[in-house]
C-alpha cells in the first residue's frame, strides 16, 4: 500500500483529477444512499466550525448562517470549487490547504469539528480523529458521517470485494468503522445512527 506519504500523495492526485466531476458523481448517492446526512451534520454544528476534508463545500449550505466556518482539504482544486460555492452563498469561509492528520490549528480552537464522507479516504483515520480532538475546545462536538462496513453479510461481501480495488486505486476504504476510533480517542459518544443496512453511520461525540 506504500508509505503514509505515498498514500497521501495518491489521495491528493485522485481529488485534483476528479474535482470538476465530483459534485455530479456524488449527487445520486447524496439523494439515495447518504440522504439527509448533510442536513444531519448541519443541524448539530455550532459556533466555530472546522470542516475536515471540506472538498467542494457541499455541506456549507447546511451550516448555520451565524457560525464561523473554517475548511481544510488536501486538494487546491476542490477548495477552489468550495470557495466559489461559499461566494455564491454569501458566506465568509476560511478555506485552507492542509492535512487532516496534521491540522494547522492551535489546541482548543473550535466548538465543532465535522467530517462528512471523508474519513473513508484518509490514510490514517486514527491520527485524524486525534487531531480533531486536539483542536476541539472542551465540550466541543465531533460530527462524522461516512459509509462503513454493512451489518448485512451480502452487502458487506460486496464492499469487501470492491475495497480490494478502491483502496489501491483511490485510497477509499469501504469496510472501515470509525466509532471504535472515536471511543478510543476519549470522546463521549452522544448519538449514533446506522442506516441503509448498517452501511451508513452518523456519529455525534463530545470532547470531555
Amino acid at each position: 500500500m506504500g508509505t503514509p506519504e505515498d498514500q497521501t500523495a495518491r489521495v491528493l492526485r485522485v481529488w485534483e483529477r476528479n474535482a470538476e466531476s465530483y459534485d455530479r458523481e456524488i449527487a445520486f448517492l447524496d439523494r439515495v444512499w447518504f440522504s439527509g446526512g448533510r442536513e444531519w451534520l448541519g443541524a448539530r454544528a455550532t459556533g466555530r466550525i472546522l470542516e475536515v476534508a471540506v472538498g467542494t463545500g457541499l455541506n456549507l449550505p447546511h451550516l448555520a448562517a451565524d457560525s464561523q466556518v473554517t475548511g481544510i482539504d488536501l486538494s487546491p482544486a476542490m477548495l477552489a470549487i468550495a470557495a466559489n460555492r461559499a461566494s455564491l452563498l454569501g458566506r465568509d469561509v476560511d478555506l485552507r490547504v492542509g492535512n487532516a492528520e496534521q491540522l494547522p490549528f492551535a489546541d482548543n480552537s473550535f466548538d465543532t469539528v465535522l467530517c462528512g464522507l471523508s474519513l473513508c479516504g484518509i490514510p490514517n483515520p486514527t491520527a485524524a480523529i486525534g487531531e480533531a480532538r486536539r483542536v476541539l475546545a472542551p465540550g466541543g462536538s465531533l460530527l462524522l458521517l461516512d459509509h462503513v462496513a454493512s451489518t448485512w453479510p451480502p452487502i458487506y461481501a460486496l464492499q469487501w470485494l470492491l475495497e480490494r480495488v478502491t483502496a489501491r486505486a483511490t485510497g477509499e476504504h469501504l469496510t472501515r468503522r470509525q466509532l471504535p476510533l472515536v471511543e478510543a480517542a476519549g470522546f463521549a459518544v452522544v448519538e449514533v445512527e446506522r442506516l441503509k443496512a448498517g452501511s451508513i453511520e452518523r456519529i455525534h461525540a463530545r470532547k470531555p
